[in-house]
């Protein structure tokens, strides 16, 4: 990893009023650069450097205009950004992420309720007209036509190309369902809960946009809530409703998406997470 850009602090130092102690704090199987910046004082912030511009954009309308919905302390709050760089500066989140904690159940299952309460929030912020709602509306077609470019890298054999290419028609057949703006990788990393303040939040925004609600459920379904049932009717407790039947059927499909996404690239984690996601469907047993 790099060192932090001196223009890059500079900026920084100068929002914030004073020159910061800086620690790299970036996460593994992330693109993105992370510091946690510490100032005299001991107040806490986090700059972000985007690895694409478009991944910048996303999350700086996000934090602009979707997740101050989810109140005080449960996401980041943007102090100020920076295009040339392609820079965040962000208010710390209390707590830590629930893939670095080690929490009884009953807290577990908390903080997967209060994870559903807050996507909900974000799920009905924004405005959802004109070119957005054209754009969510189309976001299953995009991820059903998107699975096309991975199928041929995933070695898959030609019972499970046939299962996948099923999923993925099916996926088009569908009747219009709810539209969100989501938060685009809702997963245990990026869900926080703090055992001191005993609330949740999210963070890690630059996937968000416009698109069907039942997307943002894919990355936990295929996950976290594979074994554990009892966090998926918390979480969905915590949201305020069950998944329609429609949207079920969404979600089988996207995982089988998910799978040949997570099998078509060389990183271990992604793989055994798209081989049993993939396993399971070939079984009947994804729900």
């Amino acid at each position: 990893m790099t060192g932090l850009a001196p223009a890059v602090l500079a900026w920084a130092a100068g929002t914030l009023g004073a020159r910061p102690e800086a620690e790299d704090a970036s996460r593994p199987r992330t693109d993105a650069r992370v510091w946690k910046l510490t100032l005299p004082d001991g107040a806490r912030f986090y700059l972000k450097l985007s690895p694409r511009p478009l991944m910048y954009e996303r999350e700086t309308l996000a934090l602009r205009h979707a997740a101050p919905a989810l109140g005080a302390g449960h996401a980041p709050r943007l102090r100020a950004s920076n295009a040339q760089h392609l820079a965040l500066l962000l208010t710390a989140v209390p707590g830590r992420s629930l893939e670095q904690q080690t929490l009884t159940p009953a807290d577990e299952a908390r903080a997967h309720r209060h994870g559903g309460v807050l996507l909900a929030r974000l799920h009905r912020a924004g405005e959802l007209s004109g070119p957005r709602r054209k754009e969510a509306a189309a976001a299953l077609r995009a991820a059903a036509d998107g699975a096309g470019n991975h199928l041929h890298r995933a070695g898959l054999t030609a019972p499970e190309r046939k299962l996948v290419r099923g999923l993925t028609t099916r996926l088009r057949t569908l009747p219009p369902l709810p539209l969100a703006f989501t938060h685009g990788d809702a997963r245990e990393r990026n869900l926080l809960w703090s055992r001191t303040h005993r609330q949740a939040g999210w963070i890690d925004f630059d996937r968000s946009r416009f698109a069907t609600a039942v997307q943002d459920f894919v990355p936990l379904a295929c996950t976290t809530w594979t074994d554990r049932p009892d966090l998926r009717a918390a979480f969905l407790q915590g949201y305020g409703r069950d998944l329609t039947p429609e949207e079920k059927q969404a979600l089988t499909c996207l995982a089988g998406i998910d799978a040949v996404n997570c099998l078509a690239h060389h990183d271990p984690t992604l793989t055994a997470r798209g081989r049993r996601t993939l396993d399971r469907l070939m079984a009947g047993v994804f729900a």
